[in-house]
């Protein structure tokens, strides 16, 4: 009997592979992630959005003018890039402007700022049926706090961890409530697992995130608080520090500034949205607070923890904005001392009440303004953090770069510093504060008596 024998070839596919691109704040990034881990997990190579993907993901902005500009941009790249690819769209500005998107050549899917944990379905059922898909509800309507699946990777020292979605303030300028709609938390006991799942991954670090994280909690049965919370995860073991992302000055109860100020394990940088300094703007921008009202907040902060440091959003060119209004701001930035300026420039935003205001300032003067006060924010971080230098601080060393290891202080100052360990993420490491750089501290190790 003769045998034949038959060489098979090798059946196995290669991977498919999606590549991620995202705009905007936080939030999104920490959504973007989530989106990155979803699918990885049903078998894709993840891979830099500049190379030639089967799966393009673009998690879109819409906070400005430009975002929308740059979101568009970054489509048609993807487009070109690979024009047999699958190319979905998401986020804020797949919420507002679906229609406009759907418009351009190449865009499969749309999808808003809901149904996004099912975007690997959705995106594998348009290569199915080769037919394009728009998935963006009635943002109105949503009341449930949308979770995707922890990611599996580790090996940071910082995670972030979204507690909170929407917000129902429709200040005057802003497109946020309606790209992301009303208020939904993550209700206490999963937001407390999320964490314990995160600490044993070895996060050192959470940063709780949410559209109006101040709001946190007021939409679940029984009613809860960002207070609550931050008591809650406070008292997990394992974890070094809990920061809080941005917080709109109105949601500081005296239950939360005794909360934060009260637990060690939070640090103590707040961001605490201003948009301008002065209070007739403010008015206008239907902002609930005087800046009295904020210099007294940060006040009551400091009275507490004397170390704490603040950041904050801060608007220019808002419609009817003189020069005295902005000399006004320019002022009270100087008198509260931020350590931090995040400078925008007003974006009219179709269908916000600000969009048709009177008196819409030239670009050439926000952009004079914009400049101003960016450079007083570089003033402003460098007068803070240099009341440190000679002071021990412990740093939580983060990554190292260009021979120099990197990490943050509790109160958030920027610290660089050289060290003989190969690996010291992770660790909080006691630094001695020594001369001041750009934006940062360069540091040395202070050594322990043996």
């Amino acid at each position: 009997m003769s045998w034949v024998i038959l060489e098979v070839p090798n059946l196995s596919r290669p991977k498919p592979k999606a590549a991620v691109q995202v705009l905007g704040c936080k939030v999104n990034q920490t959504e973007a992630e989530a989106i990155a881990d979803l699918f990885r997990d049903r078998g894709y190579e993840i891979v830099d959005f500049s190379s030639k993907a089967d799966v393009y993901i673009i998690h879109t902005c819409t906070v400005t003018r430009e975002s929308d500009r740059k979101s568009r941009q970054i489509i048609r790249r993807a487009v070109k890039r690979n024009p047999e690819a699958i190319v979905a769209v998401t986020g804020c500005y797949a919420q507002t402007s679906s229609n406009e998107i759907a418009k351009m050549k190449g865009v499969d899917l749309i999808i808003g700022t809901s149904q996004r944990n099912q975007i690997v379905e959705l995106v594998e059922e348009v290569r199915d049926t080769g037919e394009t898909n728009s998935v963006v509800e009635d943002i109105k309507k949503l009341t449930a706090f949308e979770e995707f699946p922890l990611s599996k990777s580790s090996g940071r020292t910082r995670a972030f961890l979204k507690v909170q979605e929407g917000c129902r303030q429709f200040c005057t300028y802003c497109i946020i409530p309606y790209a992301r709609g009303p208020v939904r938390s993550r209700p206490l006991e999963k937001a407390k697992e999320r964490a314990e799942k995160l600490i044993s991954m070895g996060y050192k670090e959470i940063v709780l995130t949410g559209i109006r994280l101040g709001a946190y909690g007021v939409d679940l049965k029984p009613p809860s608080s960002l207070a609550e919370l931050v008591g809650e995860l406070s008292r997990l073991d394992g974890l070094l520090r809990l920061r809080i992302s941005s917080i709109d000055p109105n949601d500081f109860s005296k239950e939360l500034v005794d909360a934060l100020a009260g637990e060690e394990i939070v640090c103590p940088h707040y961001h605490i949205s201003l948009q301008s300094g002065d209070n007739s703007i403010l008015r206008k921008m239907g902002r609930r607070y005087t800046s009295e009202e904020y210099l007294e907040l940060v006040s009551r902060i400091r009275s507490l923890r004397p170390e704490s440091s603040f950041t904050t959003d801060v608007m220019v060119g808002f419609p009817g904005e003189k020069e005295i209004h902005f000399h006004n701001t320019k002022n009270f930035l100087n008198t509260v001392g931020f350590m931090d300026l995040h400078v925008f420039k007003y974006s009219p935003r179709a269908g916000t009440p600000a969009a048709d205001y009177p008196e819409q300032i030239p670009g050439d003067i926000k952009k004079s303004r914009s400049k101003i006060l960016r450079r007083l924010s570089k003033d402003l971080y460098n007068e803070f953090a240099s009341c440190f230098l000679n002071e021990t601080m412990e740093v939580l060393a983060e990554q190292r770069k260009n021979g120099l290891w990197e990490g943050h202080t509790p109160n958030y100052i920027k610290v660089k510093f050289p060290s003989h360990k190969a690996n010291l993420q992770g660790e909080t490491v006691p630094i001695r504060l020594m001369e001041m750089g750009d934006k940062f501290v360069m540091g040395r190790e202070k050594m322990t008596d043996s």
